[in-house]
């Protein structure tokens, strides 16, 4: 049997609009390999939200999963914190 490679990763929602679905922004601080100097990289995914429960600002926790759609292969782990 194969072992499963599942991802957890954490980040912001900066879109709620869809049925089911969020982008969440993945930030990540990575050294350039040949300058050495820190640069700051952001990722936008598509989170597979069966509740609808997340809203903007919300930082969560997300992992890979299969393909759900074109675009969607996350769903949401859980709400770490809340957007007041």
């Amino acid at each position: 049997m194969k072992k499963k490679n599942i991802s957890i990763l954490k980040g912001q929602v900066i879109k709620n609009k869809m049925q089911k679905s969020i982008v969440v922004s993945v930030k990540k601080l990575m050294r350039h390999p040949i300058y050495g100097k820190f640069i700051r990289k952001t990722t936008k995914l598509h989170v597979h939200d069966e509740l609808n429960v997340s809203k903007i600002g919300d930082i969560v926790e997300i992992q890979s999963c299969r393909p759900i759609a074109k675009t969607k292969s996350w769903k949401l782990k859980k709400i770490n914190k809340k957007n007041v």
